[in-house]
């Protein structure tokens, strides 16, 4: 594993309270699906989860990467940090009320991924100006290696607690970890060193965080086709083979009680971590896009064939195996970004880019959800995996611009980065 962009120090903050904030996030991750299951009784309900988190993505996404490009980076990632802190703080205390309602599950999912959107793409378009261009494939590497490791973790401590007490119980210690986590987290933004936008190039129009900054990212978007392909396929194997809102119903029905949860739901997880432990390979292939839709096809066949398995072991291998694919998917796509696009468009394209990566899975909740409620979790699950992995290999060979992209010698736009070694 490539380990250089620890030496400095304001990304190796960021980079610490990233993954403990992730791990308390888990938490949350896996009690708002399992109490809206134990409230409800119904996929549905769990995928309409997506939905609640989707529409605040779509909108303050893309207004969140613009506003990166004009305000100091760091205090829009404490404002916004700040707001989807207080919606998990919301979630404790329905659930110390008992308040029970589908609706109130579904508000708060919105409040949080609102913060989320915002605070997401801030975070991404950071990265460039804390590292050299060279170490941003392994400072993505590590970001989402640490993540994942949260993601382990984090949902098999949850499932831990669903074992030991009562749902109630369960979902109100897991709010209570998540909301006293993420103060590390803020703490280590807070000490983040200033990050104001670039200065722009003279005659060039003021940077906007409007619907006008919008449309100049999108109108930039629109005339790079490797990018507009990296988003596509990222959506074909998120919404098609994302099972995560069957998880509650499978654990229940298929594989013995609601503890088992806890290892779906972080099996996806494990495969990544184990994947980024030996992920030194990555920032050294110079054929990226022939990368990334391999990544993508062993994504869905991985997924599928776990929908088939019966017997708990197998699907959680399986799964594993699925995200080590998912991870070299996301550096890559994460890393064409970050390289492509110049500093001043950074933030608007992250802003696209959280939209593409937050909202594809939770469309893939809502597919989930639906798909079951009419046919079977199977033909759901294992379809969904099949058909992503059929789809991407047709997308690579009817746009072969992706498969052809090899990321350029020097960065395209030179920005001073503000980390120090230590």
């Amino acid at each position: 594993m490539d380990l250089r962009p620890l030496r400095l120090v304001a990304y190796r903050r960021m980079w610490v309270g990233n993954g403990v904030s992730f791990f308390g996030f888990q938490f949350t991750a896996v009690a708002v699906p399992v109490q809206m299951f134990a409230i409800t009784h119904s996929s549905a309900w769990v995928g309409l989860l997506g939905i609640a988190g989707l529409i605040p993505l779509l909108i303050f996404g893309l207004w969140g990467g613009a506003a990166a490009d004009v305000v100091d980076r760091r205090k829009l990632l404490l404002v916004s940090s700040t707001l989807a802190w207080l919606s998990t703080v919301g979630l404790l205390v329905q659930a110390v009320l008992g308040v029970r309602s589908g609706y109130l599950l579904l508000g708060l999912t919105a409040l949080q991924s609102a913060g989320f959107a915002v605070s997401s793409p801030t975070r991404q378009a950071i990265i460039p100006r804390l590292v050299p261009a060279r170490l941003v494939p392994a400072a993505n590497t590590l970001n989402y290696t640490t993540s994942t490791a949260g993601g382990v973790v984090g949902p098999l401590a949850a499932g831990l607690i669903f074992g030991l007490v009562s749902t109630g119980a369960g979902v109100t210690v897991a709010y209570l970890v998540d909301a006293a986590l993420f103060s590390i987290s803020f703490w280590a933004t807070w000490k983040l060193p200033s990050i104001p936008p670039v200065e722009h190039e003279p005659g060039a129009p003021r940077p906007s965080a409007g619907l006008r900054g919008i449309g100049d990212g999108l109108r930039f978007l629109v005339t790079q086709p490797v990018l507009l392909l990296s988003f596509a396929v990222d959506i074909i194997a998120m919404v098609f083979a994302m099972p995560r809102a069957l998880f509650p119903e499978v654990a229940a029905d298929r594989f013995g009680g609601p503890s088992v949860v806890g290892w779906l739901f972080s099996a996806i997880a494990i495969g990544s971590v184990v994947g980024g432990l030996f992920s030194g390979w990555i920032g050294r292939v110079k054929r990226q896009g022939v990368a990334l839709v391999v990544a993508v096809v062993c994504w869905g066949v991985a997924i599928g064939l776990s929908g088939l398995a019966h017997q708990l072991w197998l699907a959680l291998l399986l799964l594993g195996v699925g995200g080590a694919a998912d991870l070299v998917s996301a550096v890559y796509r994460q890393s064409m970004l970050q390289v492509f696009a110049p500093d001043r468009m950074r933030g608007r394209l992250q802003g696209v880019f959280t939209v593409v990566v937050a909202g594809g899975p939770r469309l893939g909740d809502l597919r989930a959800g639906a798909t079951a409620s009419v046919s079977s979790i199977t033909v759901s699950w294992a379809g969904g995996g099949f058909a992503a992995a059929g789809l991407a290999i047709v997308l690579a060979a009817v746009f072969p611009a992706l498969v052809h992209y090899r990321p350029p010698r020097s960065p395209s736009e030179k920005t001073q980065t503000i980390g120090s070694e230590s």
